[in-house]
This record gives C-alpha cells, sequence and structure tokens, in this order.
C-alpha cells in the first residue's frame, strides 16, 4: 500500500543513509523500524493485559484488575 508521510528534512536523510549502509530500501527500513516499534506491544498487550470495558486494565491468566495492590502482590510472588 502506498501512503505518504510527512518527515523533518534530517530525518529523514539520516534514514537514507542508514539503509544504504545496510544495502536495504528506505522503504525495508521503515518497514523494520515500525514493526520493531508496532508489533511488540500488540503482542504485549494480548497476552499480558487487556482493557476491561471500564477501561481499566485487567490480567485475563489472573481474571483480576490491576490496581496497586495486585502490582505489588505480583512482585513479592515468584511467579513474575
Amino acid at each position: 500500500m502506498k501512503t505518504t508521510v510527512e518527515l523533518p528534512d534530517r530525518l529523514l536523510r539520516q534514514a537514507k543513509k542508514v539503509a544504504l549502509k545496510r544495502r536495504i530500501t528506505f522503504k525495508e527500513l521503515l518497514t523494520s523500524a515500525l514493526q520493531r516499534e508496532i508489533l511488540p506491544i500488540e503482542e504485549s498487550q494480548e497476552t499480558v493485559f487487556k482493557v476491561g470495558e471500564d477501561g481499566m486494565p485487567y490480567l485475563p491468566s489472573r481474571n483480576v484488575k490491576v490496581t496497586s495492590n495486585t502490582v505489588a502482590d505480583i512482585l513479592d510472588s515468584e511467579e513474575y
């Protein structure tokens, strides 16, 4: 899919230099950078916690809302 993105001139020049050094296209560099930035977030949110209907995070593995007490309990346990 094609799209247009506005980047600061300096950042674009640096990115193109990096792509040349790595012997890849700018498109490959941009795709790789976006995958590294986005995919871990999506995967971790799905596997570690979810957001309930009330907008609060909960741990599906424990079926509990995440509160400061929940975090303290997890840190105190040896399960994390």
